[in-house]
């Protein structure tokens, strides 16, 4: 028997069989190139390649992990959105053809399917691992993990605290039951003045009071200490007054006093301006108006634009759109004399700041009662 072999690569498509025929036309039809088939053929032959080769590297690093605990390390390695080996390996699929993406597609999701998985048991045998090393005592109590914060006055005071002794300022602090002698007498307050009215100030009897400014610490220092003097005392006060969003009958104030020889006004409002920029930062914007005070001569009255309605008036300001913080200027010579320092040789500076309204500026609290009602939200 003898067979005839016809080449047809070369015919007419009329002249082909008809199998042949229609198997030319619809190749050259949808892939005109004649490539598709051994195309399609390499592209798989070569993911199929990368997948047994990376589940290989995996399969190695993940034992590594489980002798180092990196985990964490690992699963970037493969799984980082931006160059993570099998999500590199998943990007690839945006660019094969249908038929391929139909084929590759579920190995390559089985293969992350089994990393993840991997990686997950490997952690959970980590952990069991470490705590069942006989080494470990479990029963031994953890060290006391930190809860709650500094409360906003106290922040605010050891910030200052350090401010003012950065810049040579002793830190003091005095009783805050004191005798009329030092919370008003030695303060050129003398008795009948408006500020020892009752209606000011708690009276325990006619020989004691709950101090109403941090002043009386002052007039102490002032007489037992010799210049030069530089301390800053911070400290509560009372007064009897009905609570508002800006005061209270209990508050804190905080005051510095200095005295030396050639002090001068420019020293004080040096010192505030430096100070206000320390705690609010360089753009905080100050004013420095006469007021009087009896303990000082001239007197200076320091506010600063409200942070709550940015000048434009509130109750916190009572509509000023400024907020006073604190009172300061050249210490009176009275004082001095009833201290025992000559104003012919010395001259001196002293300042009180409402605490209280410093710190609602810093931390934006719009009622002073919100800082002493016990609420665990400013702890």
């Amino acid at each position: 028997m003898s067979f005839i072999f016809r080449d047809f690569s070369r015919c007419h498509p009329e002249s082909m069989p008809r199998w042949m025929r229609l198997e030319s036309y619809e190749t050259k039809k949808k892939f005109p190139s004649g490539q598709r088939t051994y195309g399609s053929a390499k592209i798989t032959s070569g993911v199929i390649e990368q997948i047994a080769k990376i589940r290989k590297t995996f399969e190695e690093d993940l034992e590594l992990a489980k002798t180092n605990g990196r985990f964490d390390d690992l699963y970037l390695k493969y799984f980082s959105k931006s160059n993570g080996i099998t999500t590199s390996l998943i990007k690839q699929l945006a660019n094969l053809p249908e038929a391929e993406k139909k084929e590759l597609g579920p190995a390559i999701n089985s293969l992350q399917n089994e990393q993840k998985e991997a990686l997950k048991k490997g952690r959970g045998e980590y952990k069991q691992s470490l705590t069942a090393d006989p080494l470990i005592d479990l029963t031994l109590p953890q060290p006391p993990r930190a809860a709650g914060m500094l409360h906003p006055v106290t922040q605010i005071i050891r910030e200052m605290n350090a401010f003012f002794r950065y810049r040579g300022y002793s830190i003091v602090e005095g009783p805050e039951i004191e005798t009329p002698e030092y919370n008003f007498r030695k303060l050129n307050l003398p008795e009948g003045h408006p500020a020892t009215d009752l209606q000011d100030t708690l009276f325990i009897d006619r020989n004691f009071l709950l101090r109403t400014h941090t002043s009386s610490v002052e007039a102490r220092v002032l007489t037992e200490q010799e210049p030069p003097i530089r301390v800053a005392f911070p400290g509560k006060c009372f007064r009897n007054e009905t609570p508002n969003a800006a005061s209270g009958s209990f508050f804190y104030q905080y005051q510095g006093v200095v005295v030396d020889k050639g002090i001068t006004i420019q020293n004080l409002m040096s010192a505030l301006e430096e100070f206000h920029k320390y705690l609010f930062g360089d753009d905080v914007q100050i004013r420095f108006r006469y007021k009087y005070y009896p303990e000082v001569s001239p007197g200076l009255g320091t506010d600063i634009l409200c942070t709550f309605c940015k000048g434009g008036g509130c109750d916190v300001c009572r509509h000023r759109g400024w907020m006073e913080v604190l009172g300061s200027g050249m210490i009176h010579h009275n004082i001095l004399l009833m201290c025992g320092i000559d104003p012919e040789i010395y001259t001196g500076f002293a300042f009180g700041m409402g605490l209280d309204r410093l710190v609602m500026s810093k931390f934006n609290i719009n009622a002073q009662g919100k800082l002493y009602d016990g609420s665990l939200i400013y702890l």
